[in-house]
């Protein structure tokens, strides 16, 4: 059953996606309401495979895979939510293409790595926060690749005409840092909250976890202060951004993608 949810959500992303690019590549009008369904029965089904691959009776699999495939999820719930109301149609297709990825991933190469959060409430905290403050970003970074790509284009001039479905330049720089100012807010309580409720949090094998994220959090802060303080713009806080997210990736992932995909 497992594996026919799988393909289900795979498919039903692949049709979103298949509505979305064509409208973007040709400036036609997209349809909305096919987006709309086709990305909400993919989250259903997406929701549905997460809860039979973390719960069980022995705990919580938390494994990198269901890690990222909750992550890619969290991303593509909040921007299908948005779109209701913003022209995301530029981040869309690459958010649901890495759903399915992910989904499909973790359903066909299963590994384990047990918690019992239950009985760990302070780590539920930290975790939930993790999980939403590297999904922040992660949009984040999507909003500054977006940004980096229009203006591009309005610079080499290759496209004169407007792109309905692209939303201004400005709102996108606007929305952009209200972004990574809640994620960097969230990511501050992460590291908070790992200081305070997780003892070991500087073991080994842990400590690069701790370290890494407080690098990217330095490097979001800069970011942030450099915008509103000094007037940055343009590529150097699109490269902020992408040192950024890829610290915090090496930092959720790097050791246990080697620990848990590659040794075994």
């Amino acid at each position: 059953m497992d594996s026919i949810i799988a393909v289900a959500a795979a498919l039903l992303y692949a049709v979103a996606i298949a509505t979305i690019v064509p409208g973007l590549a040709q400036q036609t009008g997209i349809k909305i309401r096919i987006v709309l369904v086709a990305a909400t029965a993919a989250l259903i089904c997406h929701a549905w495979l997460l809860s039979d691959l973390i719960f069980n009776d022995s705990g919580q699999n938390l494994s990198i895979l269901n890690v990222a495939s909750l992550i890619s999820f969290i991303i593509s719930l909040v921007l299908s939510a948005a779109m209701l109301k913003q022209r995301l149609w530029f981040l869309l297709p690459v958010a649901y293409c890495f759903a399915a990825i992910n989904l499909t991933a973790a359903n066909h190469l299963p590994s384990t790595f047990l918690h019992h959060l239950e009985n760990d409430p302070k780590l539920l905290i930290h975790i939930s926060l993790a999980l939403f403050s590297y999904a922040t970003l992660t949009i984040g970074t999507l909003y500054a690749l977006q940004l980096a790509w229009l203006d591009n284009r309005l610079k080499s001039k290759k496209s004169l005409a407007i792109n309905p479905n692209m939303p201004p330049l400005m709102l996108i720089e606007r929305h952009l840092f209200k972004i990574i100012l809640v994620g960097n807010l969230l990511l501050t309580a992460t590291l908070l909250t790992g200081f305070i409720f997780v003892h070991d949090m500087f073991a080994q094998g842990k400590g690069h976890k701790a370290i890494l994220s407080f690098m990217a959090w330095v490097v979001y802060s800069v970011l942030l202060w450099g915008h509103y303080q000094q007037g940055w713009r343009g590529k150097k806080v699109t490269w902020f951004a992408i040192v950024g997210a890829t610290l915090l990736t090496l930092a959720y992932f790097g050791s246990r993608f080697v620990r848990e995909i590659i040794l075994s």
